[in-house]
């Protein structure tokens, strides 16, 4: 490990890995990358623990046109990511989204497919004679209508993709070093070093802060940076089903409960309600959530799912952002060198290779050059005007 690096990367998970990358690629650039990663196992990471969704089903143009670049760059994972003519393997798989909505959410949903189309999103809005035969498995009392990606959504394994940013940027020249970072230092309006546990002080040209749940906003206060950033935990559970049930996109359902099929069992999640979430980086597995909330609710819009077993589960730690669940990208107010890469809230796996290439877009440029990305900025913390999206799963 050298004693100076043009840029440092803080927390080598799929967004900093996905930075280094782009940064590497960039013919313009020929300077040093360290990328500090505290667990190289990702044991409790939503880069290694995702569902692996990738999605344009949102409300903000912005976060459809970023949708729709990581669809783009998964299906040509082996134009970027080959090394020596190997493709790497994501398990892509173009299953769609199906996400439904009441009569209430009916109008909203309608208005955000509008965008979503008027992006180049390939989503179609059903209603419920049209999803009933489609998707013959589903119980549509009580649902007007669904939003279904006909092209273009669909998951990959998450831990397939962080493996491949990771291992292209080492081929490229990136060091990925297993240590922590303690702080940054700053001198005015500049970072000048980082500090780790073991490496000791680095110099750095610039300091990108992927750090996520485990630190993000620890080392921005170090400079002086308050995230509205708390680390929420996220479990998943693993069921099997007697009876076969397909074609079964990545649904989400009203009350926000998210599965999908994984070969021959299915994956199930949903945020804890408000007054049981607090910010925790315990790692137990919360049996009553799936007992009490998502279980009562798969059953009662899928039959088949009444008789099921789970087998698994896990969980992970979102960077949830309190202000609006919508990622901070970019620098903050007073500091010309340090860039912020926090707060996915859920969404950093299939966001990763729009913001990787958009940060590595501000260091080499000084601004975005593919994807507008200003409104993500920090600015709008300092102001409190949260950008809400209105489909925020």
């Amino acid at each position: 490990m050298e004693d100076r690096y043009d840029v440092i990367v803080i927390g080598g998970g799929v967004s900093g890995c996905s930075t280094a990358f782009f940064l590497a690629s960039d013919p313009g650039f020929d300077g040093r990358i360290l990328v500090v990663e505290r667990d190289p196992t990702y044991q409790d990471a939503p880069s290694a623990r995702a569902t692996g969704g990738i999605r344009q089903q949102f409300s903000t143009p912005e976060n459809v046109r970023i949708g729709l670049f990581g669809s783009h760059f998964v299906r040509n994972a082996s134009d970027y990511l080959s090394i020596d003519g190997e493709a790497p393997d994501l398990s892509w798989r173009e299953g769609g989204y199906l996400l439904l909505a009441t009569p209430e959410s009916l109008p909203v949903m309608r208005e955000n497919n509008a965008v979503q189309r008027a992006e180049g999103a390939d989503i179609a809005l059903l209603a419920p004679p049209e999803l009933e035969r489609k998707f013959d498995w589903l119980n549509t009392d009580g649902i007007a209508g669904g939003c279904n990606g006909l092209s273009g959504e669909g998951w990959v394994d998450p831990y397939s993709l962080l493996q491949a940013f990771r291992r292209k940027a080492r081929s490229l020249g990136v060091e990925v070093v297993h240590d922590e970072a303690l702080r940054v230092a700053r001198s005015g309006s500049r970072v000048e070093s980082v500090t780790l546990a073991k490496g000791g002080e680095i110099e750095a040209g610039a300091v990108v802060n992927a750090a996520g749940a485990s630190g993000v906003k620890e080392i921005a206060a170090t400079v002086g940076v308050d995230l509205p950033i708390e680390s929420r935990k996220r479990c998943t559970f693993v069921f099997e089903c007697r009876e076969r049930v397909e074609p079964v996109p990545l649904t989400i359902l009203p009350e926000g409960i998210g599965f999908r099929p994984e070969g021959r069992t299915f994956l199930a999640n949903r945020a804890p309600p408000p007054e049981s979430d607090p910010p925790t980086r315990d790692t137990d597995i919360d049996h009553d959530l799936f007992e009490e909330l998502i279980w009562p609710a798969l059953a009662a819009r899928v039959p088949a799912f009444e008789a099921i077993k789970v087998t698994s589960a896990w969980c992970c730690h979102y960077d949830f952002n309190t202000l609006d669940e919508n990622a901070i990208v970019g620098t903050t107010p007073g500091l010309d060198n340090f860039y912020v890469l926090a707060g996915f809230s859920g969404h950093g796996l299939q966001q990763s290779p729009a913001m990787g290439r958009a940060t590595s877009e501000l260091i080499l440029h000084g601004e975005y050059r593919t994807l507008d990305l200003r409104r993500f900025g920090y600015e709008r913390v300092l102001a409190g005007e949260p950008l809400v999206e209105a489909n925020c799963f």
